[in-house]
């Protein structure tokens, strides 16, 4: 059974995010405010639970959160910025929107910027620890999850609709036959050998596919 708090007294935003380890897309996060009294057997770490389990649990968590919001950094921003610091941008954009003003967060992870004046505590695994960051888990990964599905449509060939952006066997096939699209993240490894893959300018329309040369 999760906690359902750390620190007693205090209004507490748990917070997490979803997307780091892609090739693709946004890196999504979400900060919620459970009630003190909040319970749900069911609730778990995102990673620990069913799709149909996460779909289920999302609407009941918006409807009980006394507060919740999810902030989204592009792929053009995690390549500036680097994939940690738009994790924590992503959790400050989603504190950002919070309807309630959180005294304190819990943030899943040991790496964290300091929100303004607001204090915070780094939980490692947090999401298997504390209720508030589970809930903040789960929407954050449903709602990646939408947005990739969303992608898959327009880009059908790299399998997002199963992978979600990961760097599985059919998206990395679909980068060396057809190229990368405006939505990867250009200063990851997109394939296990990339020598100059992406140096063509041939292609610089952010809704074209910009193609490289193959291996």
């Amino acid at each position: 059974m999760l906690l359902p708090y750390l620190n007693t007294d205090l209004i507490e935003a748990g917070c997490d995010e979803a997307g780091r380890g892609c090739l693709a897309g946004s890196v999504f996060a979400a900060a919620v405010i459970l009630p003190k009294d909040f319970r749900n057997e069911l609730l778990n770490d995102s990673k620990q639970l069913t799709e149909k389990q996460r779909y289920l649990l999302r609407p009941v968590i918006e409807r009980e959160a006394l507060a919740w919001a999810v902030g989204v950094v592009s792929p053009e921003e995690i390549d500036k910025i680097n994939i940690l610091n738009a994790s924590i941008l992503a959790m400050h954009r989603a504190v950002d929107q919070l309807k309630v003003r959180p005294q304190t967060l819990i943030i899943d992870g040991n790496r964290f910027k300091k929100y303004k004046e607001i204090s915070h505590t780094c939980v490692i695994k947090g999401d298997g620890k504390y209720l508030s960051i589970a809930a903040a888990s789960i929407l954050a990964k449903t709602y990646r999850d939408d947005y990739m599905l969303r992608l898959h449509e327009e880009y059908p060939m790299y399998d997002w609709n199963n992978n979600k952006g990961y760097p599985t066997k059919k998206h990395r096939s679909g980068i060396q036959m057809y190229g990368t699209t405006a939505y990867h993240r250009m200063t990851f490894q997109l394939l296990e050998r990339q020598p100059d893959l992406f140096a063509s300018e041939d292609f610089k329309d952010q809704k074209c596919l910009r193609v490289g040369r193959h291996l």
